[in-house]
């Protein structure tokens, strides 16, 4: 691989895998290109709800609007600027505010071949 730089226009995002929310996830690196992660943008229409058993370990970094997400070990809310780390194995619930959300994220090893939901 090479070094690349992306934005948000260079995904295309889809419906999350497995979601019926209007929650859309656009991977931009992923197991198709040969890189150990999968990095790429989420968008979260407002008031929307994703209740997932994380597969991978998942780093979600919010770029605008505001996000809850709660486990076992409580809730945090988090807004621009701020990063939400989820470990393999918890089940969360992430739930968009009512301005909705963008988020970047990056998740180790591939959450497509680990049989995650989707990329947040």
């Amino acid at each position: 691989m090479k070094v690349q730089k992306f934005s948000l226009s260079d995904a295309s995002m889809e419906r999350s895998p497995g979601q019926e929310a209007d929650i859309f996830a656009g991977n931009l690196v992923d197991e198709r290109h040969g890189g150990p992660v999968t990095i790429g943008y989420g968008r979260y229409s407002p008031n929307q709800v994703l209740e997932d058993t994380i597969a991978v370990d998942d780093t979600m970094i919010v770029l605008e609007g505001r996000l809850s997400v709660s486990s076992a070990d409580g809730t945090v809310e988090a807004g621009p600027g701020d990063i939400v780390y989820m470990p393999k194995g918890n089940r969360v619930t992430i739930r968009s505010h009512e301005q909705g959300a963008v988020t970047a994220y990056v998740t180790y090893p591939h959450w497509r071949t680990a049989g995650g939901e989707g990329g947040q």
